[in-house]
C-alpha cells in the first residue's frame, strides 16, 4: 500500500541533475523510505520527545510543519505542513493534512500519527519540525474547523498541483489547504457557498490581509516547462509575469509561518531537529542554525 504523505516540490534542479530528479518524481508513488533499524528508532524517539513538548507547552493544537525534499537550494527548510491536535480522532496529537493519493490521483485529508508523519523526510540522518501555537481563542476555533469534516472538505481542491498558485482555485497542494482553512477560520468567513465561492472568500481574506507565498525562482527556463510531464506540476494558474520572470510562488511552510507571526498577536514557536547524535529544542521564531547545531539557549538531547 502507498504510504500517505505529502507530494513535494521536484522542480528547479539543475540541468545536471534533472534526470535522477524526474526519475525520483517518477517513482514517488511507489516507494517509501528506506531507513535502518536504528534510524526508524531515532525518528521514534524524536516524535516522543515532540508530543511530550506538545503536552507540555498547554495548548490543544498546533500547526506544525516538516522537512520533506531538500529544498534548500532555494533557501526554504521545510516542504509540508498540517495541523496536530491533542485530541486528535487518531492517537495524541497525529496530523491532519492533504496528501496526494497517487493510485487515486487526487487529493485526499488524511489523519497520521506523530511518527508516520516524520518518515515524511527525504533525509533519514536529519531532520527539522517546527510548531507554531495560536492564542487559545484563535487556537479553539481553528481546532473545531479543521477537525469538522465537513469543513475540512469543503476547503480541499479538487485538483491538486504541488506548485498552486495561492489565489487561484483551479489548483491546491497541502500547504494551500492549511492557509485556506486557517484565513477562514481567522476571517469568520461565510460557509454558505459552495466550495469554489468558500476558497475564493479565503484567498481574498489573504490577500488583503498582505500575505506573501513564498517564491521559487527556477532561473533555468526550460525547467517551466518539464511540468508538462510531471501530473502534478503545472503553470497555467501563474501570472504571466512570474512566468516570464521564471518565478512561482506557492504557499509553503515558511509563508504560512510568517503570516502566522505578522497577523496574530501572541503566536508562539518551537523549533525541533534531529542528527544521528542529538535532538535540540529552541523556543521562539529564530531558526535552528543548519546542521541542527545547539546554541547555548537551545536544549540538547542525546541520542547516542
Amino acid at each position: 500500500m502507498t504510504r500517505a504523505l505529502s507530494v513535494i516540490l521536484v522542480f528547479g534542479m539543475s540541468w545536471g541533475t534533472w534526470g535522477l530528479s524526474h526519475a525520483h518524481a517518477m517513482r514517488f508513488c511507489d516507494q517509501d523510505g528506506q531507513l535502518s533499524a536504528d534510524q526508524q528508532d531515532k525518528v521514534f524517539r524524536f516524535g516522543g520527545i515532540i508530543k511530550a513538548e506538545l503536552e507540555k507547552s498547554g495548548q490543544r493544537m498546533a500547526v506544525i510543519s516538516r522537512t520533506g525534499l531538500d529544498l534548500s537550494r532555494f533557501g526554504f527548510r521545510y516542504s509540508h505542513a498540517g495541523f496536530s491536535f491533542k485530541e486528535s480522532q487518531d492517537t495524541p496529537w497525529s496530523v491532519r493534512q492533504l496528501y496526494y493519493a497517487c493510485d487515486e490521483q487526487k487529493p485526499r485529508i488524511y489523519d497520521q500519527g506523530m511518527s508516520g508523519f516524520l518518515l515524511g523526510s527525504d533525509a533519514p540522518s536529519i531532520g527539522y519540525v517546527s510548531v507554531v501555537f495560536l492564542p487559545s481563542d484563535q487556537a479553539a476555533a481553528l481546532e473545531r474547523a479543521a477537525l469538522d469534516n465537513r469543513r475540512a472538505v469543503r476547503l480541499l481542491g479538487l485538483t491538486y498541483s504541488a506548485n498552486a498558485y495561492p489565489f487561484s482555485v483551479r489548483y491546491q497542494n497541502c500547504n494551500q489547504w492549511v492557509m485556506e482553512l486557517l484565513a477562514a477560520t481567522l476571517g469568520h468567513l461565510d460557509d454558505t457557498g459552495d466550495s469554489s465561492e468558500l476558497r475564493t472568500q479565503t484567498q481574498g481574506w489573504l490577500k488583503g490581509k498582505g500575505y506573501v507565498p513564498s517564491a521559487f525562482d527556477v532561473r533555468y527556463r526550460p525547467l517551466m516547462w518539464f511540468g508538462a510531464f510531471i501530473p502534478w506540476l503545472h503553470s497555467d494558474d501563474h501570472p504571466s509575469e512570474d512566468i516570464d520572470q521564471n518565478v512561482y510562488r506557492v504557499s509553503m511552510p515558511a509563508s504560512i509561518e510568517a503570516f502566522i507571526h505578522a497577523a496574530v498577536p501572541g503566536a508562539s514557536r518551537i523549533e525541533f531537529c534531529r542528527t544521528d547524535r542529538h535532538i535540540v529544542i529552541r523556543h521562539g521564531w529564530d531558526p535552528i542554525p543548519e546542521g541542527c547545531e545547539p546554541e547555548p539557549s537551545d536544549t540538547v538531547i542525546a541520542l547516542e
